[in-house]
């Protein structure tokens, strides 16, 4: 695999020859052929998943390796060209599935080895019709810029030909001749171009003739060409499903012209492998234009052998109801996928899934100066990959740009996970720098609403995060707000978690640090947490069940800790283990940032939390009289323990695990009735820390162990 990605090897592999080699023809990088799996109808492959999972880099990769072997073209959704008409174009004469038809078929066109242009000349046809629809103001010059952008899609020749300039000058003539009148033109237009596309005798003037006839089929034409785009332009025009069904034309006639450029023997010895649209971000009006259409021309038994690869933000679609699903995984060797009768299951839908823990390795190791081949340089400690893919969860995107942040930071900086995000990073080099955790968030959450949800992400459900809005949010975002930033989330893939109003792990400690960071006095996190403290107080009071752990676990990210202490202490020796374990580990994940300069570094040095828990402050803490001081400082020591072992933005300390380990063993001594789920976790958490992996209460089978 050439592509530089990690985990995608079932869709890139070429020996044996993964998804897009079975599906295109040809392996990737190469011109060497493969058998299709698909060979009467391929399916639409979306990869699916929520931001960062690397879908955008997927698409380039393809693109990449198909790119001057088999015709291939990549349309963004969210291209800006796709949000409005360009300038003096009137609306009713444009789309977002136009603009983005010509784009992708001004890519297609490109020469290939072995093989020459692909003409456009039913799409081409097309959409000057759909163009003259905006004509009536006599704009010549923008006529003659529109006429001639689309009339080169028709140009088979080699742009240095002057072939096309003097094929393109002649027709574009005989248009602007046809406006110097008062009248509608598209009726002329289409005359002209008509006319065009039958002169001459020669092979490329006949295949222009066989395109203009490939009209005749469109409804209510009565067989004639000209009325066909007539009514193609009418229907386009009068929007709504009209130009829905103008649209759907359209994307046939490209696919139309792209099957014309592979019909005969001859034109199929020079191209090999079948052509590849790749739509990014599909879920937006340009893509659902594209890909809606060719599902239902599918279904209908209009057949086409491009491939399909796209990108969609989230896990499911609409427009996607009935589509056949697999895992990456499971599509490496053998798809078995099979059409139904309806048009979204000529779909497939793939989730892209997170990198392992193998991968972060070995992007790590890169980024770090390592090969992989042996130990990693001295200045970064051994636990930074295992500690990256436990921030991340997987991210190829926060992956990629810690790595970046290794590469272009101090050695020392590779000491924190925490000192890495708030690094400056240049993404390229004729850019300026910015702290990682801003660059990461203006791509996982583009669009507004950062300074809302920076806020939300220290609430923990609806309810939490609408009392937060009401005290630290404007009057006029309030509960609506809290509701549509909810959907928001679940509408680009992102997880949700019990307990968490945001429920990404790496989303929410993004947020938060750059919460801690928002003034030079931290004022803003002070109040938030503060707010809910309050929140859960005043809860309390009606429902007491959870509202101390959560009121606790903000306490704790005020840095107050005696709270915890007192009441993981008190609640100890009556409580169900497993429950007092889950309220431990529960209280114990409040983020953790001290005071920071304004350049964004540490300046009160030591983590204390690791001090605390080695016992190092034992004999300056006095426990409060009339309490067990021995429990007291174990429980003092195990809570600083977890809290620091857990914090994503940290390396886990090996002596604060094996201290964990031991207060754990030593509280097991305590509770007989619980003695088996706390030896089972003395024995498990310090391992999971060290490996990145959550730490998780022990089930009842586990403590038998």
């Amino acid at each position: 695999m050439h592509t530089g990605l990690h985990g995608r090897g079932a869709l890139f592999d070429t020996d044996p020859p993964g998804l897009a080699s079975r599906l295109v023809g040809l392996r990737p990088y190469q011109l060497r052929a493969t058998p299709y799996e698909h060979p009467e109808e391929p399916p639409f492959v979306v990869f699916a998943g929520g931001r960062g999972l690397g879908k955008t880099a997927v698409l380039l990769a393809l693109r990449d390796a198909y790119r001057g072997h088999t015709p291939v073209a990549l349309v963004d959704g969210e291209d800006r060209q796709f949000d409005a008409p360009p300038p003096d174009r009137p609306a009713e004469s444009w789309s977002p599935v136009g603009q983005a038809l010509t784009t992708a078929a001004e890519q297609l066109a490109e020469p290939v080895k072995g093989a020459g242009r692909i003409g456009f000349p039913r799409l081409s046809s097309g959409l000057l019709a759909v163009a003259a629809g905006g004509w009536s103001d006599r704009d010549v010059p923008r006529i003659r810029q529109e006429a001639e952008r689309i009339l080169l899609l028709t140009e088979t020749e080699s742009w240095l030909s002057g072939f096309a300039g003097r094929w393109v000058s002649k027709v574009i003539s005989k248009l602007v001749a046809s406006t110097s009148g008062t009248g509608p033109v598209v009726e002329p237009i289409i005359e002209a171009t008509l006319e065009a596309f039958t002169e001459g005798v020669s092979p490329a003037h006949r295949r222009l003739r066989r395109a203009a006839g490939w009209y005749r089929d469109y409804p209510n034409a009565g067989g004639s060409p000209k009325l066909a785009l007539i009514l193609l332009s009418r229907h386009f025009r009068a929007g709504g499903d009209s130009r829905r069904h103008a649209e759907r034309h359209l994307v046939r006639a490209l696919l139309a012209d792209l099957d014309d450029a592979y019909a005969g023997v001859v034109q199929r010895s020079h191209r090999r492998g079948r052509p590849v649209l790749l739509i990014d971000n599909v879920q937006e009006p340009a893509g659902l234009g594209l890909l809606e259409p060719v599902l239902r021309d599918r279904a209908d038994g209009i057949k086409d052998q491009a491939v399909f690869f796209a990108a969609l933000r989230g896990h499911a679609h609409p427009a996607l109801r009935n589509a056949g699903r697999l895992a990456l995984s499971e599509t490496a060797r053998s798809t078995g996928w099979r059409p139904g009768t309806s048009p979204s299951s000529r779909a497939l839908l793939v989730p892209l899934p997170p990198l392992t823990p193998d991968d972060t390795l070995h992007i790590m190791d890169t980024a770090s100066g390592g090969l992989g081949t042996g130990p990693a340089p001295a200045a970064v400690p051994p636990q930074l990959p295992h500690a990256t893919h436990r921030l991340t969860g997987g991210s190829p995107l926060g992956i990629t740009l810690l790595a970046a942040s290794v590469r272009q930071n101090p050695p020392e900086d590779a000491a924190s996970l925490g000192t890495l995000l708030t690094a400056d990073i240049a993404p390229h080099e004729d850019q300026a720098g910015r702290p990682a955790y801003q660059e990461l968030l203006g791509r996982l959450v583009p669009g507004g609403r950062l300074d809302e949800l920076t806020v939300l992400a220290a609430a923990h459900d609806r309810d939490s995060a609408c009392s937060l809005a009401q005290s630290r949010l404007p009057e006029d975002f309030g509960a609506s707000g809290v509701l549509d930033l909810e959907e928001r989330l679940a509408s680009e893939g992102w997880a949700t978690a019990a307990g968490q109003f945001v429920g990404d792990p790496f989303l929410r400690a993004l947020l938060l640090l750059r919460l801690h960071h928002d003034g030079a006095d931290h004022a803003g996190w002070r109040a938030v947490h503060r707010a809910l403290v309050d929140h859960y107080q005043d809860l309390g009071r009606t429902s007491p069940a959870d509202s101390d752990r959560y009121r606790l676990h903000h306490e704790l990210a005020l840095g107050k800790a005696d709270f915890a202490v007192a009441h993981l202490r008190d609640t100890f020796p009556g409580s169900d283990t497993r429950d007092w374990l889950s309220a431990l580990l529960f209280i114990a994940s409040a983020p953790y940032y001290h005071a920071h300069g304004p350049d964004g570094r540490d300046f009160e040095g030591p983590d204390h939390r690791a001090s605390v828990a080695l016992g190092r402050t034992d004999a300056a803490h006095h426990p409060p009289e009339g309490v067990d001081a021995v429990l007291h400082l174990r429980v003092r020591r195990l809570l600083h323990a977890v809290w620091q072992l857990t914090d994503p933005l940290v390396l886990p300390d090996p002596r604060v695990a094996e201290r964990l380990r031991f207060e754990l063993e030593q509280l097991s001594n305590l509770r007989p009735a619980g003695n088996a789920l706390l030896w089972r976790a003395s024995r498990d958490w310090p391992s999971d820390v060290l490996a990145g992996r959550p730490l998780r209460v022990p089930d009842d089978e586990d403590g038998g162990r």
